[in-house]
């Protein structure tokens, strides 16, 4: 026997509730939320069930800004511009672009996020042993510090950190983490005898931790953030023309290395 709510409880959610002619998202009357609520807003009521204003609003809405797009030469966007000369949909192309983030290429600012959580826990042992650990766990290039195109600045990283500072010098976030951040930028400096400036990941990781957001919520904001430069460049091919590009043009060759 069952008590009639077995189908019902089968997914749980507090995110919607509906009926016919009515929606509520977090307890929000659908119409309620139209033409009153900016899309970044909504993506954080959506995802934490909090409101979100102010400078915390337009931190959060910064950090999705600045890492819309960074050229076909990222893999997510050269995937979605390659998937959209081979006759699938733009749906599909950009699931193609978006299934190219991963641990490498779009999980820096999670590990970013988390790193910053180790140094703050382990701040009554100083910087260097915690960063040390932090090598001797994952590997001996730090999340969100360094950049192999954009040197000896990436420019987005400077503008974020002065966001974080206006927003903490009005009381709206701690500043704790950029001065975290700001940490392990002069370290590295130090360390190797030359500037390691912060990046966009590093950089996107301070504004996420500073809201209060799983190390996790980074990466999935990062997807959607990249998921606008994605869709520009997949129509953008599409306008183009062309048909079953690869990473190459035709004349250039791979490397055979068998028998």
């Amino acid at each position: 026997m069952t008590d009639g709510n077995d189908v019902a409880d089968w997914w749980r959610t507090s995110i919607i509730d509906m009926e016919p002619g009515r929606i509520a998202l977090r307890g929000h009357p659908i119409e309620d939320l139209i033409g009153t609520i900016g899309f970044a807003p909504m993506i954080w009521l959506m995802v934490t069930g909090e409101e979100i204003d102010g400078p915390r609003a337009r931190l959060f809405e910064a950090a999705l800004v600045a890492a819309v797009d960074h050229g076909p030469q990222a893999p997510s966007i050269a995937a979605a511009r390659m998937a959209a000369t081979c006759g699938v949909g733009l749906q599909s192309a950009m699931a193609t672009g978006l299934n190219m983030l991963g641990d490498v290429h779009g999980g820096a600012g999670e590990q970013a996020v988390a790193l910053y959580h180790a140094v703050r826990q382990g701040r009554e042992q100083g910087l260097k042993p915690v960063l040390d650990a932090w090598r001797a766990a994952h590997g001996r290039f730090l999340p969100g510090f360094g950049h192999r195109f954009h040197k000896p600045v990436d420019p987005r990283a400077p503008r974020l950190l002065a966001l974080v500072d206006e927003a903490a010098a009005e009381g709206a976030v701690s500043g704790e983490f950029a001065g975290i951040g700001r940490a392990i930028e002069a370290h590295l400096a130090m360390e190797r005898g030359k500037p390691v400036p912060m990046n966009i990941d590093g950089a996107t990781a301070v504004i996420y931790a500073e809201l209060g957001c799983a190390a996790p919520l980074a990466r999935g904001f990062f997807g959607l953030s990249r998921s606008v430069g994605i869709l520009a460049h997949a129509w953008e091919q599409m306008q183009q023309g062309g048909r079953n590009k690869g990473p190459t043009p035709p004349a250039y060759r791979w490397t055979y290395d068998g028998d």
